[in-house]
């Protein structure tokens, strides 16, 4: 890999952005490459957004990717992908959860949730749009919506999946592990 790959990883607090940049980090340190991890949490622990960055490369020099510069952002969540779609370079992904997770201003109805948001990020880049959540469910853990997202980047990077599973093995708790290898197959199959 000659120029750095660049992601941004963004949903709620407590969807496991920051496991799922964990796992990448891992992958990064297995191919011999620098890696750079950042996290800005937004009131994470009351649902808030959650940012991460990655980035790895043969040498990586700041951990911020800046706007324009990602090659993908892995949205666990419709309205996070559409917040960070500003992030994106020309010619880069968005793999989004369709999920809808409404923030407090929509719950207290003091605003309204986004109307047509896979409609407006069609029209800006390729989106590849998954329903992450019964396939994490299907596989064991409900909580594994992350680790499908991972197998859907997966399948768009050239890394073995040998790696992911390395990867995974890793940064999981044991006793997650089953559930979270069969989420990861299940993203990666789509």
């Amino acid at each position: 890999m000659s120029k750095a790959l660049n992601l941004v990883i963004v949903g709620v607090g407590g969807q496991g952005t920051l496991l799922a940049s964990r796992v990448l980090g891992s992958i990064a340190g297995q191919l011999g490459l620098d890696v750079k991890l950042s996290e800005v949490h937004g009131m994470s622990q009351r649902g808030g957004s959650v940012t991460t960055c990655v980035r790895m490369g043969e040498t990586v020099h700041s951990p911020l990717v800046e706007q324009g510069g990602a090659d993908f952002i892995l949205a666990f969540e419709e309205l996070e992908a559409l917040r960070a779609l500003p992030y994106l370079k020309k010619g880069g992904s968005v793999i989004v959860n369709t999920q809808q997770i409404l923030p407090l201003p929509v719950i207290i109805g003091a605003e309204k949730y986004p109307e047509g948001i896979l409609t407006r990020l069609r029209g800006e880049c390729e989106t590849i749009a998954l329903d992450a959540l019964p396939l994490a469910t299907k596989a064991g853990n409900a909580r594994a919506v992350n680790t499908v997202l991972l197998g859907r980047l997966a399948k768009s990077l050239p890394h073995e999946k040998a790696l992911w599973h390395r990867a995974l093995e890793e940064t999981l708790p044991p006793r997650f592990l089953e559930a979270n290898l069969k989420a990861f197959e299940a993203g990666y199959a789509l």
